[in-house]
């Protein structure tokens, strides 16, 4: 017999209870076709030593904004580990805005009050723009700071689900999002372009899979009506270079008529719903924003936050309930953005109703975030099947604003991970990124460890085990796209998608994880990245 590849010489953690580890591993037709004396007397078109390193299944992160990662990498880069302080961020605008001609929009991406004491304002920004339209995205998405001939352009005094303050021209969720369709949408070349380069530093940081949590719209949840297009177009220039499930934004879905009898379609057009796709690129959840930002204090809470008031919704309770409804009789796994424990309780709502008056078995509808939960949600999560997925990774980048935001206990509520599992619920691993960097192996450091970046520790008692994180990051984010089956472990008839470490997560002491690098990685049994000679061929 003879197949694609054999990779040898490596320590193999397969995540696979019935065989764990393993030396050897065969590629047919891009899927693992056997491990160690499987192979025996089996040749191979190419042979690769992996020169003894540790090889785990490849990272899956279930919440990576692809497509937003790659337009923030072409835009003026605002996060706080390249602008120190407000007087370095308006000096930075100003010296892009004078590359630009008279009348461009000046565009940026990234910024952090918490980091940088405050947002930045109108005033300096009309002074830094030069007479040109300013438009500064903050780290989470849900915001954003525009100067005075923004606001001209945008001609909008007040809208529902976002604020606007003039003075300061500081924008949130609705409004934020006004902005960005004022902005428009980059040219079609110009957005495959991003998702590209975003793919190629997914790959390097060892990831073969991510879920895109929305496309369909202009600024963070993709570009325009046209974004499934132009994955397809990534892909087939051989660009999109790990799996993508895309979420479709929820404004898409539609009643499309007749359907059967009197009976309206609700959905995209000509009957799309959750699976439609390939391995590389498929649809699966469509995305619910129910709320909005935990260190912008506009995620929906129960009691005020520690320093501001709730939070709010961005849509009435009863329409987000009904559109759930009927997006769940119509087949669709929803995936909910609900940060704040009063959003969750909304989103449980409307689940435990889709549920009731449309029985169907195994939806796996998620909770994006899931962020603030509080004890007494956690056996509702369980009950109702729910997958939380939540961002460990925020931890370290993100916690010490979370922590003044909150307060206690509820700081200790916030993106949990030991208290999910023992809850009986299924933990993906994710970060969020460009919200915070997205290297996996932060990733899991941030869930072992929960310490911030201040010093200060998040949620003791949500610590994760290494071999926890790693299953998160692989098994748990497989389930939670109903991808189990294909995914996750390093299994006979799985994808042979694995990465190849620097080290072995699962020996190494917990304050070194996010030292460890990638050295390789493989999807569909092909080398999509080699730090450097890591993968010998012959």
């Amino acid at each position: 017999m003879r197949i694609d590849a054999i990779y040898t010489n490596a320590r193999i953690t397969t995540l696979d209870g019935s065989r764990p580890t393993a030396r050897r591993l065969g590629v047919l037709a891009g899927r693992v076709v056997g491990l160690d004396e499987d192979l025996d007397g089996v040749s191979a078109a190419q042979l690769v030593d992996l020169g003894g390193a540790p090889v785990v299944p490849g990272f899956n992160d279930a919440h990576y904004h692809l497509s937003a990662y790659g337009m923030r990498l072409l835009q003026l880069d605002l996060r706080a580990d390249t602008v120190r302080d407000l007087d370095e961020l308006y000096r930075r605008v100003a010296e892009h805005a004078a590359t630009l001609p008279a009348g461009a929009w000046v565009i940026g991406a990234g910024y952090d009050q918490n980091k940088l004491g405050a947002h930045p304002r109108r005033a300096r920004l009309d002074e830094a723009g030069g007479g040109r339209p300013v438009w500064l995205q903050h780290c989470s998405g849900h915001m954003c700071v525009v100067n005075s001939v923004a606001l001209e352009r945008m001609g909008i005094g007040s809208v529902a689900g976002g604020t606007i303050d003039t003075d300061t021209g500081l924008l949130t969720e609705r409004a934020a999002e006004l902005a960005a369709e004022t902005v428009g949408p980059a040219s079609a070349e110009h957005f495959v372009t991003a998702i590209g380069r975003a793919a190629e530093e997914a790959v390097a940081s060892g990831i073969t899979s991510v879920t895109e949590p929305g496309i369909g719209t202009a600024g963070m949840l993709g570009n325009n009506c046209a974004d499934l297009a132009a994955f397809a177009r990534a892909r087939e220039r051989g660009l999109l270079r790990v799996r993508t499930n895309v979420m479709p934004v929820a404004e898409l879905l539609h009643e499309i008529t007749p359907y059967e009898g009197d009976r309206p379609w609700f959905g995209l057009d000509l009957g799309l719903a959750s699976g439609f796709g390939d391995e590389w690129l498929k649809v699966s959840s469509v995305k619910f924003v129910v709320d909005g930002s935990l260190v912008g204090r506009t995620a929906s809470m129960s009691e005020p936050y520690a320093d501001a008031e709730s939070g709010f919704l961005r849509e009435e309770r009863d329409v987000v309930i009904d559109r759930i409804v009927r997006a769940h009789e119509f087949g669709w796994q929803v995936a909910a953005h609900a940060i704040g424990d009063a959003a969750i309780d909304l989103v449980l709502d409307a689940y435990e109703r889709a549920r009731r008056l449309h029985p169907r078995p195994d939806p796996r509808h998620r909770i994006e975030h899931c962020a603030v939960t509080r004890p007494d949600q956690l056996p509702r999560l369980a009950r109702l099947g729910v997958i939380p997925v939540p961002q460990g990774r925020f931890v370290s980048e993100l916690g010490d604003g979370m922590i003044r935001a909150l307060g206690s206990p509820r700081a200790d509520w916030c993106y949990r991970g030991r208290t999910f599992l023992d809850a009986g619920l299924d933990l993906p691993g994710s970060s969020d990124c460009p919200v915070v960097r997205g290297e996996p192996l932060l990733g899991i450091h941030d869930l072992v460890n929960r310490t911030t970046s201040g010093g200060q520790v998040l949620g003791a008692g949500e610590r994760l085990t290494a071999r926890e994180a790693l299953r998160a990051f692989t098994i748990g984010s497989a389930f939670a796209a109903h991808e189990e089956r294909v995914k996750g472990s390093l299994s006979p008839g799985k994808f042979a998608d694995f990465t190849v470490l620097s080290d072995d997560l699962l020996r190494v002491s917990p304050d070194r994880l996010a030292s460890l690098s990638v050295g390789a990685t493989v999807v569909g049994g092909e080398l999509q990245y080699d730090a450097g000679g890591v993968a010998r061929l012959s």
